[in-house]
């Protein structure tokens, strides 16, 4: 349990952070878009990015861990220059990048939430899940607006992460073969 427990103090470290980068840049880059509806839907993403940055800090305070000073100073050098990329790196370039990011932050939720059961924190699994779907839902948002864009077609898309449901289906999967495997 020891070294789950590190394990998720590591991912959450990395979460918590990592969720002040995206918050920064989704601030720049909801600022520098000109559509009304995506300015709408991307300011409410920088806001539930703030969200998660709250509950993963809360999870770090509940096993007794701080978040790490240089990798807090990292995010916010980070976020702040991809706010001021967005203001004159043109619309897709901020799209792409933030659709391949939130798609990687499905999976950091989700194998936190495993980390947590095996650490002995059951109830953190679905604050963390919850998150995943969030970040499954940002996902989706960015794919889609990168999709109409007319350079679409010679992009490489990353990969598109399983439908939404499966990030709890997998979870209860994994729990019910670790508590009485067949």
């Amino acid at each position: 349990m020891g070294n789950a427990l590190e394990a998720l103090a590591a991912i959450l470290r990395l979460a918590y952070s990592g969720e002040l980068a995206a918050a920064l840049a989704y601030r720049g880059h909801w600022q520098s878009v000109r559509d009304p509806d995506e300015r709408a839907r991307i300011r409410q993403i920088e806001e539930e990015e703030w969200h998660h940055r709250d509950l993963v800090g809360g999870m770090l305070a509940r096993i007794g861990m701080e978040p790490s000073p240089a990798r807090e100073r990292r995010a916010s050098a980070v976020g702040r220059t991809l706010a001021l990329f967005c203001g004159v790196g043109g619309w897709l370039a901020p799209m792409y990048g933030a659709g391949r990011l939130e798609r990687r932050n499905i999976v950091e939720y989700e194998t936190a939430a495993r980390l947590a059961v095996r650490a002995g924190r059951p109830e953190f699994a679905d604050c963390l899940l919850t998150m995943a779907e969030v970040e499954w839902d940002h996902e989706q948002y960015f794919r889609s607006r990168v999709l109409t864009h007319r350079l679409a077609d010679r992009l490489p898309m990353w990969p598109a992460p399983p439908p939404r449901s499966e990030i709890r289906a997998s979870f209860e999967r994994e729990l019910h073969h670790t508590i009485s495997p067949s």
